[in-house]
């Protein structure tokens, strides 16, 4: 076993007992883990485009935005989270204004709107989606983690054994459509499984739920943990940056270890959303 193994090994068996502490106790303690997390991933985020600490106190405004919409998450104001939003497109744009007024034919990223648009970006990309854990029960919380873990645990495997052609090799060129394929089986049969579990043992929030409704769950939060993967390499590319951050030895930034699960929770929320109203 080498190094980087190693490392991601100890790494892990550092976080998994702070995650199932957060999963087991929520309250205060779910919303600091997911602070921190929300707010090092954005820090990392904006870092991938502001290098050289350059806009530091954007990267530091929009980290502390990012808290206050968990803030509003877990008090259930959904209004609040529109108005943190909307707070940053204005503060973000009066900046440009100011900026851009002062210097008209300075065409540098000082003078960018593209400043604007990220900082608002970051806060849609990563708090925003965080904080549907909020409305989750224990066993969904649960079902979405091991769906994408079950994924990206799939994908390695199949991609490893059978190889083939790429997916989108400009974005992501390790990617196989053998290892999507098997991320997505994987993911599905996690979803049945918790389908079963659910409906003879749990009684939980998928009680009474068709097993090809928990197909559909399983395939859609697939789908999106791999788009949302997708997004992070093809930025990191454009950016030409080998990870988010440095903060997890063996796995790189917070980023880099939540980038498949952002969109797979709102993914969640929306189909179960859905499948209520079917019901």
């Amino acid at each position: 076993m080498n190094s980087s193994h190693k490392k991601r090994i100890r790494t892990a068996l550092v976080l998994l007992p702070l995650l199932l502490g957060a999963i087991a106790l929520r309250g205060w303690f779910e919303f600091s883990a997911l602070a921190a997390i929300a707010a090092v991933g954005l820090w990392e985020f904006y870092g991938m485009f502001w290098k050289d600490g350059r806009h530091t106190w954007l990267r530091a405004a929009g980290s502390a935005l990012g808290i206050f919409i968990l803030w509003a998450g877990k008090t259930g104001n959904p209004w609040l989270i529109l108005g943190v939003l909307i707070a940053a497109f204005w503060v973000s744009s009066l900046g440009f204004l100011i900026k851009y007024s002062k210097s008209t034919d300075d065409l540098s990223e000082n003078t960018s709107y593209g400043l604007a648009a990220i900082l608002v970006s970051g806060l849609l990309y990563i708090p925003l989606m965080l904080q549907f854990f909020f409305g989750f029960l224990h066993v969904e919380i649960i079902v979405v983690l091991l769906a994408v873990m079950a994924a990206d645990t799939g994908a390695f495997y199949a991609g490893s054994t059978f190889g083939g052609p790429k997916i989108w090799p400009a974005i992501s060129p390790k990617k196989t459509w053998s290892g999507s394929l098997g991320g997505m089986t994987a993911s599905v049969l996690v979803c049945l499984v918790a389908g079963a579990v659910d409906e003879y043992f749990l009684a939980g929030a998928g009680a009474g739920r068709p097993w090809w409704m928990w197909a559909l769950l399983g395939m859609g939060l697939n789908i999106s943990s791999q788009f949302g993967d997708f997004i992070e390499s093809a930025i990191k590319r454009r950016q030409n940056v080998k990870d988010s951050g440095t903060i997890l030895p063996g796995h790189g930034g917070v980023l880099d270890r939540i980038d498949s699960l952002l969109l797979a929770v709102a993914t969640y929320a929306g189909l179960d959303a859905i499948f209520h109203f079917f019901r």
